[in-house]
């Protein structure tokens, strides 16, 4: 039998350098993070949608130089006092809700003291409405690097790695019947992958074509 039946097992991500596939997509992104320390400017700003890589890139700099890793959402003024205390930090999932006030210490902090600062976005910092002209002022003076949309072979490599992690085998005929009807969308591969999950444990049968067509109808 070459189907392969889904078991529940944890589910491991993997954010190794060697993991990550690089991409016309996404290769000016990785070449700039795996070319630490010797950046241009010390303060990047990598945008791109949900599921695209960048939280594997910047556990690759993690493994470059100590960071402090934090979401936007649960920055304070105490995150200055930790920031200063590490080689730089990576602030993700950057929005407009953030304060203008603490990101713009933050960002001085990092022109001041010399130190390295990755912050993640779904799309570019500097297209953001900032209201504090000195903030607006670094946001333009930053590098900025998109994550375009995936390539067949990298939602092929998605959707296997994606697999991997589930620690679920498949088929390349089953991958390349998914690439050519899924949308292009970092997001709805993902939503795809987990939907598929959820679905075959709920039925309780097989890893199959069948399976794959009825979740594609779902998402």
């Amino acid at each position: 039998m070459n189907d392969q039946l889904i078991l529940k097992f944890p589910s491991i991500k993997a954010y190794k350098k060697e993991d990550f596939y690089v991409s016309p997509s996404n290769s000016k992104a990785y070449d700039f993070i795996n070319s630490w320390p010797n950046w241009i400017k010390r303060i990047v700003n990598i945008f791109g949608p949900s599921g695209s890589g960048k939280t594997h890139l910047a556990s690759i700099l993690r493994l470059k130089t100590p960071c402090l890793q934090i979401n936007s959402n649960e920055l304070t003024e105490k995150t200055i006092l930790k920031f200063k205390a590490t080689e730089g930090i990576i602030i993700e999932n950057l929005n407009e809700k953030i304060s203008e006030e603490l990101l713009f210490s933050l960002w001085n902090t990092a022109v001041h003291d010399n130190k390295y600062c990755l912050i993640t976005s779904k799309r570019p910092i500097s297209s953001y409405e900032f209201k504090l002209p000195d903030l607006i002022s670094r946001v333009n003076s930053g590098i900025v690097i998109g994550i375009n949309l995936p390539s067949d072979d990298l939602i092929s490599v998605i959707i296997a790695k994606n697999f991997s992690d589930k620690q679920i085998k498949v088929e390349k005929k089953h991958i390349d019947y998914i690439i050519k009807r899924i949308d292009r969308s970092y997001e709805k591969i993902s939503q795809f992958i987990l939907t598929l999950d959820k679905y075959s444990l709920k039925k309780g049968t097989p890893f199959s074509l069948k399976m794959i067509k009825e979740v594609l109808k779902m998402v």
